[in-house]
């Protein structure tokens, strides 16, 4: 079962999309300094169903254009399920992953991806120097320009 710790309406996360963001718990790979490490703890949080995600995306229907999952690759079959719900209902799907690389069923279901452990040291998609990055699959472009302060 995916659990999720928070629920909210992002506008910066995703460049030129409103998304619908789940932070899931259960993230094991616990990166120092981490932002979410109040859900490491897998079971903690609400369950995800998929007739709850339904409900949530008819709730917020005309009003975003994406959904964002921070995590969930871990459990790739549950999460793959709830990508193509967000799909079937013609939104965009986002993964933030502190992987380098992900399960290719994962990737084949989103329309961006944000790759590499956070590291306190190199900072996250808006310094010029992250180890972080965050691509649109349809074209392959990588998009941390669109982070990044000037």
């Amino acid at each position: 079962m995916l659990n999720f710790t928070t629920e909210q309406i992002v506008f910066q996360e995703v460049p030129d999309e409103v998304s619908l963001a789940y932070t899931i718990s259960g993230c094991p790979l616990g990166c120092k300094g981490c932002h979410s490490a109040d859900s490491w703890q897998r079971q903690s949080g609400k369950s995800l169903t998929r007739d709850y995600f339904y409900q949530r995306l008819k709730t917020y229907q005309g009003l975003i254009s994406c959904v964002l999952f921070l995590g969930g690759e871990w459990q790739a079959d549950k999460l793959l399920s709830l990508l193509k719900l967000a799909k079937s209902q013609k939104l965009h799907t986002c993964l933030y992953s502190g992987l380098d690389n992900i399960p290719v069923q994962l990737k084949a279901e989103l329309t961006y991806l944000k790759t590499g452990r956070w590291n306190a040291e190199l900072g996250g998609l808006d310094s010029p120097i992250t180890n972080q990055r965050f691509f649109d699959l349809r074209t392959g472009e990588c998009l941390n320009y669109r982070f990044v302060r000037t």
